[in-house]
């Protein structure tokens, strides 16, 4: 069931949205920065941070970032990684490799509420990605309080930078809780309006010799199991009894083709 926000909630998830920083630390492609830029703003994130940057096809940026181009031009770009990480407060990296420096390493999952609550509470949070060829080094991650591994299966564990960038802010997203899903409009149908939907359709079921009375009851339990699979609003309820109706309407109202009325 879906819980309505009220808007302080959602000016404060996207308040912290508003600091978290992605840190590119020496990409290669201009593609997967411009992708990158594309999944930043659909979670709403807008701070980018390039360290240690390499020259970038910036047509590819461009083209990837479709309308996030902007995050991107207000990027800022710093020459080393500490140098992109010095007044944050959580530094959180990420990799795909085991080992003896990243064995506390956690999902996005994991990490989201933390990451949300230091954002929330003012400071900000970046989140490091490594260059796509080697990922982050143990020299990077010393820099790091908290590492992310994202679950993947074993025979192949290396992920897309953008992907990888995409998944994350993901998690960091739903943990704000700015989103709000879709609700049904009609509310669920009362006992009485289902048991009324219940009789005419085994009205019809009668009329168009589906079934026999002395089987009826039967067969109706199979009916009702089938309607009881998922939410049964009254708009629902409605369609269904309007298409009994019209079923019963049209088999009563029917012509008998002229060849079957010879005499014999």
């Amino acid at each position: 069931m879906s819980v309505e926000m009220t808007g302080e909630q959602v000016a404060a998830g996207s308040a912290a949205l508003g600091r978290i920083r992605v840190v590119l630390h020496s990409p290669l492609y201009g593609g997967n920065v411009g992708s990158i830029c594309r999944a930043m703003a659909n979670m709403g994130v807008g701070q980018l941070a390039i360290s240690a940057p390499r020259t970038l096809n910036e047509k590819e940026t461009r083209m990837m970032a479709c309308h996030a181009y902007s995050i991107y031009e207000n990027r800022q770009e710093y020459p080393s990684l500490p140098d992109a990480i010095s007044d944050c407060g959580l530094v959180i990296g990420t990799t795909a490799r085991g080992g003896l420096y990243r064995q506390h390493a956690k999902t996005a999952r994991d990490w989201a509420p933390e990451i949300v609550s230091s954002a929330a509470a003012g400071n900000t949070v970046a989140l490091v990605f490594g260059p796509e060829d080697n990922g982050l080094s143990n020299e990077d991650l010393a820099f790091c309080s908290h590492i992310i591994q994202i679950p993947t299966t074993e025979t192949y564990e290396s992920l897309n930078l953008s992907q990888a960038v995409l998944i994350c802010l993901y998690e960091v997203f739903v943990a704000c809780g700015v989103f709000e899903g879709r609700t049904e409009k009609s509310e669920e149908a009362p006992s009485a309006v289902r048991e009324r939907m219940f009789e005419i359709w085994r009205s019809l079921l009668l009329d168009v010799g589906f079934m026999d009375e002395d089987k009826a009851d039967h067969m109706m339990q199979g009916i009702r199991r089938i309607m009881a699979r998922g939410v049964v609003t009254v708009d629902d309820a409605q369609i269904l009894m309007g298409v009994a109706r019209q079923c019963q309407w049209a088999a009563a109202n029917r012509e008998i083709p002229a060849c079957q009325t010879t005499d014999a």
